[in-house]
């Protein structure tokens, strides 16, 4: 009996492990959607170049509709010894409008359609991640507006650096953020080019118009080359490179996170909305949404690490190994969608506890860059000396057990002489940060002014959408 999908050159059917080892529909019954728009797309170019009839046509594009609507409503039958989603979708053709449907595959193969069809649900991902990243931003932004002035410790290396706010924290997030959906702009902008009509490797015999058939799936152009059409996957890889960064800065997020909701640190607190609790120790609050998030990067940069091992020794053009591109790309995308979606909700649950972390900002010294700088305004010292002077102020605070600001005058003369009380005014917490009005510093009016900025681009985005 030869075989159904291969025709006459086989006459057993495949070995059982070799249909578990070869079957796809698992993971690509996932591309449904847009095997179906393909399809019809093809069907449509087909007619109209007289390589079909219009009435072959119209039955192809009513059955396709149909199959749509029955996956849509979880009533198709989704056969494993039928591979993929493609030779699913064309045999319930074949079924509902008989062999009228065996026209559909005319100058195509399945690798140009899983080409398109997965560019097509990249694309399409793209774009939900787009969505969600811009809500994020939105949700960074409002807390930023609402802590423009909220003084917090600013860290390097984990220790107490300078004061900073709590806003201009926040803001950090949206500036990351905004690159990363660049980045993904960028991948969408160079997976916008059509594969289908490159056939199996070497094009096709019959009249086909690709142009057609790109601007009726919304590509700006077919692809130029049809070897290449059918064996590149850099459209996976570079939105799984801009998906590894996205999930790097969300999962720096949700490490401070975790820090910050810690008893020992206690800068902020998380509900019950976003946490868990123990089985045993009825006290616990867990930040177990933060850390799935933090933990889901791996995933995303495993997908990319696993189909760059894929890629890297392929010559042109298909090979069956192009079959992994889609399951751990899949599951990475997804996994980042809801992270992103996740930290959004935290964005908007997290309640700073402001009289801590005034005090943390305060704690370790944090304004001795503000003392250093002034001796340089006020002295006209050169900076080398100041940090020299101030250092050994610093130190002889840390000996007397106080923070500078509660260290007497009397004692920092004995450092520098020309110290006058007017130092007090700049070693305040809330002092530090309003003296850092250089563009993109912490000052609470530059935070404000950038977070209502943002918020304009935003819904000036949300707008044109």
């Amino acid at each position: 009996m030869s075989n159904k999908m291969w025709g006459g050159r086989f006459s057993e059917r495949p070995d059982a492990i070799m249909e578990e080892i070869n079957v796809s529909i698992d993971v690509d019954r996932h591309l449904y959607a847009q095997d179906i728009a393909a399809s019809k797309a093809h069907a449509a170019m087909l007619a109209a170049q007289g390589i079909i009839t219009a009435v072959d046509a119209k039955n192809i594009a009513k059955g396709l509709d149909t199959i749509l609507s029955e996956i849509a409503k979880g009533s198709f039958d989704f056969k494993r010894a039928l591979e993929d989603i493609h030779m699913n979708v064309e045999n319930r053709l074949g079924e509902l409008i008989g062999p009228a449907a065996g026209r559909l595959h005319t100058a195509r193969s399945r690798n140009d359609q899983v080409a398109t069809d997965f560019r097509l649900y990249v694309r399409d991902t793209i774009d939900e991640l787009d969505a969600a990243l811009a809500a994020f931003q939105g949700a960074l932004v409002e807390r930023a507006i609402e802590h423009a002035a909220t003084v917090m410790p600013g860290f390097t290396h984990l220790q107490t650096a300078q004061p900073v706010t709590f806003g201009h924290h926040l803001l950090a997030y949206v500036e990351m953020a905004s690159r990363d959906r660049g980045r993904f702009a960028d991948a969408r902008k160079r997976l916008n080019e059509s594969p289908l009509g490159a056939a199996a490797l070497a094009g096709t015999s019959f009249p086909i118009d690709r142009e057609a058939t790109a601007r009726a799936l919304g590509f700006e152009r077919p692809m130029a080359n049809s070897l290449d059409a059918v064996s590149d996957r850099d459209f996976v890889l570079e939105t799984l490179s801009a998906a590894a960064i996205a999930a790097v800065h969300l999962s720096r997020f949700a490490e401070e996170i975790v820090i910050w909701t810690s008893p020992l640190v206690g800068l902020v607190r998380l509900s019950d909305k976003f946490t868990t609790g123990s089985s045993i120790m009825p006290q616990k609050r867990n930040p177990d949404a933060a850390e799935l998030v933090r933990a889901k990067t791996g995933r995303v940069i495993g997908a990319l690490t696993a189909l760059l091992i894929v890629m890297k020794g392929l010559p042109l053009a298909y090979q069956k190994d192009m079959q992994e591109d889609k399951e751990g790309a899949m599951e990475a995308l997804s996994a980042l969608s809801l992270a992103v979606r996740a930290m959004t909700g935290m964005v908007g649950d997290l309640t700073p506890d402001d009289a801590r972390m005034k005090v943390a900002a305060g704690g370790g010294y944090a304004t001795a860059t503000d003392l250093a700088d002034w001796l340089v305004r006020t002295l006209k010292m050169p900076f080398r000396d100041a940090h020299h002077v101030t250092g050994r102020i610093v130190a002889l605070a840390s000996k007397e057990g106080v923070a500078l600001h509660e260290l007497p005058l009397k004692a920092m003369r004995e450092v520098e002489p020309k110290i006058t009380a007017e130092v007090f005014n700049v070693l305040s917490v809330e002092a530090s940060v309003k003296s850092r009005t250089s563009f993109g510093g912490t000052a609470p009016k530059n935070v404000l002014a950038q977070a209502k900025g943002w918020l304009k681009r935003l819904e000036k985005e949300q707008k044109f959408d």
